[in-house]
């Protein structure tokens, strides 16, 4: 459940300086465990290991199983030796963090490094590409692992590292009061880009089954869950659902707006002051001038801030309108039963571009637009 924080200027202060510690940490870990993985493969035992695993899952021989068990193995070792594991990150956070330790309590970082590990576990057994830096302003949350130290949720207050803040909860409302009995497992703080000011949030994650939702005006049950098999059929801006009482066909988050011409006015509007207020890094051309491992200094006016702002605000009430009706729809599911069967689909392929150059009937060359983007403007 997520509650407002009722904070002072100076907390706000506080809270954006840790935001960015944990930034820092946080792309410190990626430089230090970046160098570990490209060592690792840089050897010829890895590129062998991962070039006869290849083979062996292309072939779907079940003979070659017992050497597809030891070459996981040897894998799985390599990883070890590298450090490339949950707990190596978290002792290479810990000496990071004790510089910051008055900022960042040792369970916060060691979230922080989980968080790093869930990227490298994607990278190396799953369909990852490549480990990212965090930018500046892009790490909005901190999350501790329990209640009891670090980040802290005890008599209506935000207990952090010498921060006390209050937190906004209506006890007048049924769900909210009846969620509050439960344990509480840990919390974590968000950080959102609310019309032009950062606003925060307390996430408090229990334990247990969520409370019941009651209408008020007939003390009804709202939300029961059904009994029976749902089938659903997800496309690229529709869902069919199939259950034994009924069939239904539902366009997905239909009331989000198409931003498109707002978007593509104030993207406008950026380039061109990008362009006045830095000439020189601009070729005659118009293209941006190639600095190689020189970092190139961009100069922000004010106004291109503030339409920098205007466009963040767009996409945040386009993902909050989203957001409320894909969990409307996820009601709406658990009413028609309690197993639910999804046809599988490829989205990852919705979204690639076209590769090859066509031609329509007109001799006029066919737009590389994905299928996803199309289809859901």
């Amino acid at each position: 459940m997520q509650f407002p924080l009722r904070t002072e200027l100076y907390q706000e202060d506080i809270l954006n300086k840790r935001f960015e510690i944990g930034r820092k940490i946080y792309n410190s870990l990626v430089t230090v465990t970046q160098k570990r993985y490209n060592e690792m493969i840089k050897t010829k035992l890895y590129r062998n290991i991962k070039e006869e695993l290849k083979l062996i899952y292309q072939s779907k021989d079940k003979i070659k199983s017992k050497r597809k068990t030891e070459l996981c193995k040897q894998l799985n070792e390599m990883y070890k030796k590298y450090k490339l594991n949950e707990y190596s990150f978290h002792s290479d956070v810990k000496q990071m963090q004790h510089h910051f330790k008055n900022n960042i309590d040792s369970f916060t970082a060691q979230k922080i490094a989980t968080n790093l590990w869930k990227a490298y576990d994607k990278l190396l057994f799953g369909n990852g590409n490549s480990i990212h830096y965090k930018r500046y302003d892009t790490l909005n949350s901190f999350e501790g692992k329990s209640n009891n130290t670090g980040i802290r949720f005890k008599d209506n207050k935000l207990i952090w590292n010498g921060l006390n803040i209050p937190v906004i909860i209506d006890y007048k409302n049924h769900y909210d009061s009846q969620a509050l009995e439960n344990k509480i497992a840990y919390c974590r703080i968000v950080r959102k880009f609310v019309r032009n000011k950062y606003k925060f949030y307390l996430q408090i994650v229990f334990k247990g089954n969520a409370p019941l939702k009651i209408n008020k005006q007939t003390g009804e049950i709202k939300h029961t869950l059904g009994n029976g098999d749902v089938g659903l059929d997800i496309g690229t801006r529709t869902i069919a659902i199939s259950s034994k009482t009924d069939v239904k066909i539902y366009e997905l988050a239909d009331r989000v707006q198409s931003i498109e011409n707002q978007k593509r006015i104030l993207l406008r509007k950026v380039d061109r002051s990008r362009r006045v207020n830095n000439p020189d890094n601009y070729n005659e051309d118009g293209t941006i001038k190639k600095q190689g491992s020189k970092k190139v200094n961009w100069i922000k006016s004010n106004h291109y801030i503030e339409t920098q702002n205007q466009l963040k605000e767009l996409y945040r009430k386009q993902a909050d309108i989203r957001k409320l009706q894909h969990e409307i729809l996820s009601n709406e599911i658990l009413k028609q039963g309690d197993y639910i069967y999804v046809e599988t689909m490829n989205y990852a392929g919705l979204q690639k571009r076209a590769k090859k150059t066509e031609k329509n009937d007109k001799g006029k060359f066919k737009k590389k637009k994905t299928f996803w983007k199309k289809s859901c403007k």
